[in-house]
């Protein structure tokens, strides 16, 4: 059994690189990334002299357990993609995690997670399941994301319904390809609580073939994006009534409220034609091409 030891770090090339100027203890207490993807490693063992460890990467390895981490309170990126985990575990000391990446294993319910105050992105795309099971959310998990989640991928799950996932309020990209997902009036009741959302992806659903899936959609779309504008201007308005209070001689130079995401729009998302104009991008199904309409600021792909 290959297991993930100090020892093994030791004989590690970047601390054989630095052994001859510091310690084993003084290179693990300032350690902060570490890198043993594909090594074949089947277990973690006590890495607590790593105090300071922010990104871990063990991806591609036989890994059965979640263990051993209890230590890593300063750990805000995890890499555990394509192992053989069966059960999301032993997270909850975790408090400044904000990326999980556990696609590629064979969890059945995503829980485990209710103690992750800090995590923005999931995910757990791809898991082996047994023939006919899909994978499902524990609500428990679900509410305590509710704030702080914005990123989730659950493709390839067999998922048929997405009503656990309602409360992920702050949502702002959501990967859902190659699911069950068939259900237009749900997806509908669904978004309208994502007023956040920006980006959905739902290619090689049974709900792509639906008559009219793309204007039903676009229309949720539309509705929250203008919702996300409203409270948007409205914060902003607050916000002015205060400076205006506190700084009554500069509030003449003060610019006008800018889109609502002109500051956070990620490289993915489609570029609107115009500053402060909404824009939205459709994939076709099958046509990579896509098509454009000035709706709402988002990219729904299926």
């Amino acid at each position: 059994m290959v297991r993930l030891t100090v020892h093994l770090i030791a004989k590690s090339s970047n601390y054989s690189k630095t052994c001859r100027s510091e310690s084993l203890q003084q290179y693990l207490k300032k350690l902060t990334h570490l890198s043993f993807s594909n090594k074949s490693i089947e277990e973690i063992d006590d890495l607590s002299r790593c105090r300071n460890l922010t990104v871990l990467y063990l991806y591609d390895n036989q890994i059965s357990q979640i263990c051993n981490l209890g230590f890593a309170s300063n750990l805000t990126h995890l890499y555990m993609q394509n192992n053989n985990i069966f059960c999301i575990e032993n997270l909850s000391s975790l408090d400044k995690l904000s990326r999980l990446f556990l696609g590629g294993n064979s969890i059945t319910v995503v829980e485990g997670l209710d103690e992750l105050k800090s995590l923005k992105e999931l995910h757990v795309e791809g898991q082996k399941l047994p023939r006919g099971e899909k994978l499902v959310f524990d609500p428990r998990s679900i509410s305590s994301l509710s704030e702080t989640l914005c990123i989730l991928n659950i493709s390839k799950n067999n998922i048929d319904e997405i009503w656990d996932l309602a409360p992920l309020r702050k949502l702002t990209h959501l990967y859902a390809t190659d699911n069950q997902l068939q259900d237009i009036h749900e997806l509908e009741t669904v978004f309208s609580q994502w007023s956040q959302l920006r980006l959905l992806d739902l290619n090689r659903n049974p709900v792509c073939h639906k008559p009219k899936y793309r204007e039903i959609l676009s229309r949720q779309f539309l509705i929250n994006w203008k919702a996300s504008k409203d409270a948007k201007k409205k914060l902003d308005d607050g916000k002015d009534i205060k400076e205006q209070i506190a700084n009554p001689l500069t509030t003449d130079f003060r610019v006008g409220p800018q889109h609502p995401f002109a500051h956070e729009r990620s490289s993915s998302l489609s570029k609107p034609s115009e500053y402060g104009k909404p824009g939205v991008t459709f994939r076709l199904h099958g046509d990579s091409r896509g098509k454009r309409y000035e709706q709402s600021k988002c990219l729904l792909s299926c």
